[in-house]
């Protein structure tokens, strides 16, 4: 069959967004042959789009300073669509801008860069509640009474550099769920899709979180290489994650979308 070569590249991204995930949230198992067909057909779609294809210049901005750059969001975000399978939009990123390390609660999400450099660092909870067994460490600074509560015990699973010419950094309701994406050098954008929607209704919130340091990662150079090395091979990039409010430096503002419409 001859390529559509029409249709926007876009437009064909979210009508595969909208199958793929359509297919999965309707699969009894969701790892049959047609589920990781259509996920891999969008895969190779995300793969392929660049700024030029929604009509995104780079921007060669600088890093704020002073008052100016106390009223500028550090990221904003361009929507360009959502129904109740998915939504999809771009976030845009200014030179030295970090989103903080966030989840994403029962959802699916890909995420393509359409410009400049970003690293991404994914970490999954290791489970839901303490228990008898799983004794927290002493942290540095030691938290309060009514932080016990809101830690976590997580793996790091990867640090990753995403450029325009990677593929997308995939995430899962339990792989790679929670994750920092930083600037590297200059400014960034990159197009994401999350499925389901975000809803508070429904328990799919954001929440924020940051890495808590131990008290024994404070005292390791009083230790011996061989001792580091083995407590480091047990701990495999075990951390500690306290949930937070959203940071007061991150905010995210909007602007429109100048790209092809995508309808459905």
């Amino acid at each position: 069959m001859p390529r559509d070569n029409k249709t926007p590249l876009i437009q064909k991204i979210a009508k595969q967004a909208y199958i793929t995930f359509k297919c999965l949230k309707s699969s009894a198992n969701g790892d049959n042959k047609l589920v990781a067909d259509q996920h891999n057909e969008l895969i190779s779609l995300m793969t392929a789009v660049r700024a030029a294809d929604l009509k995104i210049a780079p921007r060669k901005t600088k890093r704020s300073s002073g008052a100016a750059g106390l009223h500028n969001p550090p990221v904003t975000y361009m929507h360009i669509c959502e129904t109740e399978v998915f939504s999809m939009g771009v976030f845009l990123l200014r030179t030295g801008a970090s989103i903080p390390l966030h989840d994403h609660p029962g959802m699916n999400g890909m995420l393509k860069v359409l410009y400049g450099k970003v690293s991404v660092r994914c970490f999954d909870k290791l489970e839901d509640t303490l228990t008898v067994s799983t004794v927290p460490p002493d942290f540095e600074p030691a938290l309060a009474p009514s932080q016990m509560a809101s830690q976590w015990r997580s793996v790091l699973r990867s640090v990753v550099e995403y450029s325009e010419n990677s593929g997308p950094c995939l995430l899962t309701p339990l792989r790679d769920n929670l994750h920092q994406i930083d600037t590297v050098e200059g400014p960034a954008a990159f197009l994401d899709i999350l499925a389901p929607p975000y809803n508070p209704d429904d328990g799919r919130d954001c929440h924020y979180y940051k890495v808590l340091q131990t008290v024994a990662e404070g005292q390791t150079d009083e230790k011996s290489n061989e001792e580091q090395q083995g407590e480091e091979k047990e701990k495999e990039d075990v951390a500690w994650l306290l949930e937070i409010p959203q940071p007061e430096d991150f905010w995210c503002g909007g602007e429109p979308y100048p790209g092809p419409a995508v309808s459905f």
